[in-house]
């Protein structure tokens, strides 16, 4: 397996000297150039991080330990975030040869923090997939075993870490993109309060869902990333900071909610034995569980699939042949629309651009969008209720580790790997992703997730238990 670092163990070799900026990015490099080939994590790396690494270095030695925390650190970038000079594809042809022409909110944060950013990574086309077959430019395959899929859509980004190229990654999560691949890949990843980041300069896939989030080796890592990332913004109305709601207490031991209702159908029997172990773990460390009930949770991938491609049909309405990206001639109007969406678009967001048409059409829109957006305010409504009850509520991160490629025949058994992650979306709370455990599984031992739940600006709560039962593992 690769070496993989943390922001605080490279930190600490910063300062004191033994490991420099210029060595990492150089370590990144080569890591690249030995195993990218295979595992296509990268759409682009950025030559021009050898000379940020080289001002780093430099700026270490001469501030020390008032260096801002991400100074030197290099951190790859799902790409449907904008970088300044650089290509945003979002994997898309529609998008090949798009320039960025300013920073997203979030990068710029990043670079005030000190950190170097390397690269573009691969992700399922605008973001739309579970395992990032759906790129234009070819898949990324996960580096615990390049047989099976590393999550989506921020596959790019989950790889990247996984495979020790950097130690963090940033990535978007519309529906469980970030949790997921987490999941299949043995990371952390964090999915924060709708709003508690700024979504200015993210191509949009489902306004009302996305959210940027890192892919880390440790919570304490992904809670410094979120930490530089968060805040208000005046370029994105409904970002939030600490005084937008209560703060929500952060405590010695937990009282954690289990929906075993919710654990049954289409789960594999190692999942669900990771998942059992863990919890038993959690007893032992003086943690509470109790049984929940959240029957509408169940209803929430059918909500999902209704609200999210509604939205994908809005926002990418604006892709049309005729402002920017992909413009293919006609002998009319229509027919400049027509065919740059034919060539522009895979399968996979054409399938849901046609969903959220029909679902948004005349005398459509109240039997399916109305009530699916119906469906998402009894969702909170049920998930406050719960949580006056519990602190916490924990689900497996995804119901199948990694699959193979090709496994799946239709798009509805890959939409079934959302299951548990949706729901958080559709409510705004947040949540994140830890290693639970391993499976056997054909052979190779994958591992698998948990996924924990908090309530709405409830991030530190989810980071002070991951940190408690992950952190203090590794």
């Amino acid at each position: 397996m690769p070496t993989k670092h943390t922001i605080a163990e490279l930190r600490s070799k910063y300062l004191a000297g033994s490991v420099t900026p210029t060595d990492v990015i150089e370590e990144f490099f080569k890591v690249v150039k030995e195993s990218d080939g295979e595992i296509h994590a990268f759409l682009e790396v950025y030559e021009n991080a050898r000379e940020e690494a080289k001002v780093a270095t430099l700026k270490f030695k001469e501030l020390g330990e008032s260096a801002p925390p991400l100074l030197g650190i290099p951190i790859a970038v799902k790409n449907n975030i904008l970088i300044k000079g650089k290509k945003a594809t979002a994997a898309s042809r529609m998008l090949e040869n798009y320039v960025a022409t300013y920073d997203a909110t979030i990068i710029e944060r990043l670079r005030e923090a000190g950190a170097i950013l390397v690269g573009a990574t691969n992700m399922d086309e605008f973001a739309m997939g579970s395992s990032t077959e759906n790129s234009a430019f070819g898949p990324t395959k996960n580096p615990q075993d390049t047989a099976r899929v590393p999550g989506g859509s921020s596959g790019g980004s989950a790889a990247a870490v996984a495979m020790g190229a950097v130690p963090v990654a940033i990535g978007t999560d519309t529906g469980g993109s970030i949790r997921q691949p987490a999941s299949y890949c043995g990371l952390v990843g964090y999915k924060p309060t709708y709003g508690a980041v700024s979504r200015y300069g993210l191509i949009a896939m489902g306004s009302s869902l996305d959210q940027a989030g890192p892919l880390a080796n440790s919570v304490a890592d992904a809670e410094l990333i979120h930490s530089v990332m968060s805040g208000l913004d005046d370029r994105d109305a409904t970002t939030i900071d600490d005084n937008t709601y209560p703060k929500v207490d952060i405590k010695e031991t937990y009282t954690i909610g289990i929906p075993r209702h919710f654990l049954k159908e289409g789960i594999d029997e190692g999942v669900l034995q990771a998942f059992e172990t863990h919890v038993a773990d959690l007893e032992k460390a003086g943690h509470k569980i109790v049984e929940i009930e959240l029957p509408l949770f169940a209803k929430g991938l059918a909500a999902y699939y209704v609200s999210m491609p509604a939205e994908v049909s809005s926002n990418l309405a604006r892709f049309d042949g005729m402002r920017y990206g992909l413009s293919e001639s006609g002998d009319d109007l229509l027919a400049v629309y027509e065919n740059s969406r034919a060539k522009g678009f895979g399968n996979e967001v054409k399938r849901r651009i046609l969903l959220g048409t029909y679902v948004l059409s005349s005398g459509y829109y109240d039997a399916y969008y109305g009530k699916a957006e119906a469906a998402r305010v009894l969702m909170r409504e049920e998930l406050n209720q719960v949580f006056t009850k519990v602190d916490l509520v924990l689900t497996p991160s995804a119901p199948t580790p990694a699959f193979r490629f090709g496994e799946f025949a239709d798009p509805l058994s890959v939409y079934k790997q959302d299951i548990f992650t949706v729901p958080v979306n559709l409510t705004g709370v947040p949540a994140i992703s830890i290693p639970a455990c391993t499976v056997q599984c054909d052979g190779k031992t994958l591992p698998v997730g948990v996924q924990y739940i908090a309530p709405h600006a409830g991030d530190l709560r989810l980071f002070d238990i991951g940190k408690k039962v992950y952190d203090s593992t590794i």
